[in-house]
């Protein structure tokens, strides 16, 4: 059975794992390269997720199935100017044979109701440009596109 809890240290080491599956997965991504050196966690994972579990202001959800961890995300809670509080889901993966059974779908709705008990306006998450699975998954869940970010890359050479 599907279930999406908060994540403890005992569940570090396969946060660990799963992290590293993400970004292998996600690398081959256009903006996944970049994605993967700004906006999400660096190594050292397990010091990253040790401090992370131990947060008050970003917590990591766990979905299983059985019990055996096969998802997980990553939120936290950012104050806003205005004085209202909005959740950014940095990272959601389910490992490719847990997906599509509902576990990515109890990591999103705990997610989201985490967000709404801290009084939180909305929840925001990227979705890589053609990862198509991660869009639809989303907007299955009632999020909807925002903002586009626009990204030029400069090389070593005038772009002139």
């Amino acid at each position: 059975m599907e279930h999406a809890r908060t994540a403890t240290r005992d569940d570090v080491g396969r946060l660990v794992e799963l992290a590293r599956e993400l970004r292998s997965e996600l690398g081959s991504y256009r903006g996944g390269a970049l994605w993967a050196t700004r906006d999400v966690m660096g190594e050292p994972l397990d010091e990253a997720f040790e401090t992370i579990v131990e947060k008050t202001e970003e917590t990591v959800v766990v979905g299983t199935i059985d019990d055996v961890v096969v998802g997980y995300g990553i939120v936290a809670v950012e104050a806003l100017r205005d004085g209202s509080r909005l959740g950014v889901i940095s990272e959601l993966f389910v490992e490719p044979g847990a997906r599509g059974v509902g576990v990515g779908e109890a990591v999103a709705n705990r997610i989201v109701d985490d967000c709404r008990a801290a009084g939180c306006s909305g929840v925001d998450v990227v979705a890589l440009p053609g990862h198509r699975a991660t869009k639809n998954f989303f907007e299955e869940r009632g999020f909807t596109a925002r903002a586009i970010v626009m990204h030029h890359e400069i090389g070593g050479e005038s772009d002139a």
